[in-house]
This record gives structure tokens, C-alpha cells and sequence, in this order.
């Protein structure tokens, strides 16, 4: 299985890092780092870990928590198309 990250998900990573930053800069890079890092620790070999959304046939979107972050992916074929991610206490 490997994984692609989608235009807004790679967006999304900026925002958090930015968001996080002025408070510390280290906590920032290792919030993105660890959430950079999940798709290939957490989904590569159990890529249904997260709960599925929907009742779609066509579409397997799935939810995962890590750490106090939230990521959605959906899986297609071999590939884990991450299609965004927000911290837990974002308004969403």
C-alpha cells in the first residue's frame, strides 16, 4: 500500500504548522513530522484502521485519530489518498 497526499492535505499541514509555531516551533515540526509519518506506520499494513464514513459503495473514506489530530483518507485500489486533517478542537 502506499500513500498520496491530496492538495488540501498537504494545505492543511501548512496551516497547522503555522498555527502552532509562534507558540513553539519544535512542538510545530513534530505535530507535521508525526502526522507526515501515520499513513506509512499506521495504514501501509492495516490501511482500514480507521472507522469508515459513509454508506457509499463506490467510496471506503475512512477517519483516524492521531494523536489530537484527525485525518481522512480514502482508499483507492493500492493507494491511501490522504484528503485532509485538522486538529480536534477546530471548529469543523
Amino acid at each position: 500500500m502506499r500513500s498520496r497526499w491530496t492538495a488540501e492535505a498537504r494545505s492543511d499541514l501548512v496551516r497547522l504548522h503555522a498555527c502552532l509555531a509562534p507558540m513553539n516551533r519544535q512542538v510545530a515540526a513534530r505535530a507535521v513530522q508525526r502526522l507526515q509519518s501515520a499513513p506509512a506506520r499506521l495504514l501501509r499494513n492495516n490501511p482500514r484502521l480507521g472507522v469508515r464514513l459513509g454508506r457509499s459503495e463506490s467510496r471506503e473514506i475512512r477517519r483516524l485519530f492521531v494523536d489530537d489530530y484527525e485525518m481522512r483518507y480514502e482508499i483507492q485500489g493500492d493507494t491511501i489518498f490522504i484528503a485532509n486533517l485538522w486538529h480536534t478542537r477546530e471548529n469543523r
